[in-house]
């Protein structure tokens, strides 16, 4: 009796020792199962999200198409006037100025063209900021009128760089209103980007012409 009593009892002891093994074996891969889980849920979020975002930067909507039809015209006058600076500005900072925005916009008439052609959109021709957008002058804020652009080209030396800076502020402010639109109601990720950089570039450089001014 005594040895069945022991034998029970032994054979009882190692049971619970390995139920016991069982449980923190099963605890340890519990947690590291869940942390498998776990960086397995983030990966495939992650997933998810990479496989999104081509889609969500492919759609675009009635406002993109307005922000790039409007800015490619908006932007060919301010290449426009930089052209005119470096034979008739006297300052130096004017020229580099200019130099600047060209630099800068004329990539991005090339982008918006692009982005028109693949939305199956009109870009609009040349020149045509000179005739039909008179009528539409009101939604192209900061445009200039043929007759200033007139003024400017005539103008020369110092009188030419108070009127290029006092012209490109007004049109900045425009370019920066109708980016603010794209940022608000676009869809396109890169156009609403691109409208990102147009008001943080744009702004700097209204700064930076006022400063000029009040050297004048």
């Amino acid at each position: 009796m005594n040895r069945t009593r022991s034998l029970v009892r032994r054979t009882a002891v190692v049971a619970a020792s390995g139920a016991a093994a069982l449980v923190l074996a099963a605890c340890g891969g519990s947690g590291d199962d869940t942390g498998s889980a776990g960086h397995g849920g983030h990966q495939a979020t992650d997933s998810a999200s990479a496989a999104s975002a081509p889609a969500s930067q492919g759609r675009h909507n009635t406002a993109d198409v307005t922000f790039a039809q409007g800015m490619i015209p908006h932007h060919r006058q301010a290449v426009e006037m930089a052209d005119l600076a470096p034979d008739r500005a006297q300052s130096a900072e004017v020229k580099k100025l200019a130099a600047d925005i060209k630099k800068a916009q004329a990539p991005e008439i090339e982008k918006l063209s692009g982005w028109l052609t693949s939305w199956g959109e009109t870009v609009p021709a040349e020149g045509a900021m000179d005739h039909s957008m008179h009528g539409g002058m009101e939604g192209m804020e900061g445009m200039m009128s043929a007759e200033e652009m007139t003024a400017l080209g005539n103008a020369s030396g110092k009188a030419f760089d108070t009127a290029f800076m006092e012209m490109m502020i007004k049109h900045h402010e425009g370019a920066v209103e109708m980016a603010k639109t794209e940022q608000a109601d676009g869809a396109h990720t890169p156009a609403r980007k691109m409208a990102a950089d147009i008001i943080a570039s744009q702004s700097a450089e209204i700064e930076q012409m006022k400063k000029l001014l009040g050297k004048n």
